[in-house]
């Protein structure tokens, strides 16, 4: 199963992925974990992104999806994987769905991690006050979450006009949100 989970920051994202990397036996693909192997194993992709992130740009979409179709090559992905934090606007879902399309592997579902705003703001600075982190006010919070709101959106917004969105309850506890999005899965598992 090839699955992408959208979801603010704060909405679980990573800790559910790690969880279905297990249960359906497919990598967890992270764009930034991704982009972190690639710059210290010194690939040619690594290499240009690393001299773009010293000059203080951020990494091109382009170079972000010749990192993914690499990864998408090795054999581990051939049962599918999981993304987690890409797409992150439309025109990487675009992009994404094309290069998915050309290598023969399209996308089977986009499931969307919901939870209110008041919660995000409460989970993330709870994780920085643990963290001891100063940077996560409430307002810096509201903030980060408009724009990710605003960017998304529209990505949200393309998995539904694919028929490829579900939407699952990000409140509750881990297991119960694991459950909901094990159920969502299920009539996709039976199929392919």
């Amino acid at each position: 199963m090839r699955l992408v989970l959208l979801g603010a920051p704060g909405s679980g994202k990573g800790t559910q992925a790690a969880r279905l990397k297990d249960h359906l036996q497919v990598p967890h693909i992270s764009t930034g974990d991704l982009l972190r192997a690639e710059v210290a194993a010194g690939s040619k992709l690594g290499l240009e992104a690393k001299e773009i992130m010293a000059s203080g740009n951020l990494v091109s979409d382009e170079i972000l999806l010749g990192m993914l179709e690499d990864r998408f090559s090795r054999d581990d992905t051939k049962g599918g994987f999981i993304l987690d934090g890409y797409p992150r606007n439309l025109a990487q879902a675009a992009a994404l769905d094309q290069l998915l399309q050309r290598i023969g592997q399209p996308m089977d579902y986009a499931v969307q991690l919901e939870v209110p705003t008041e919660m995000l703001v409460e989970r993330i600075a709870g994780r920085a006050k643990a963290e001891g982190r100063a940077d996560d006010s409430p307002e810096s919070v509201r903030r980060r979450l408009q724009v990710y709101n605003d960017q998304t959106a529209p990505v949200v917004d393309f998995y539904r006009q694919h028929g490829q969105l579900t939407v699952v309850n990000g409140v509750g506890s881990l297991d119960d949100v694991f459950t909901r999005i094990v159920e969502a899965l299920a009539p996709a598992k039976e199929v392919g």
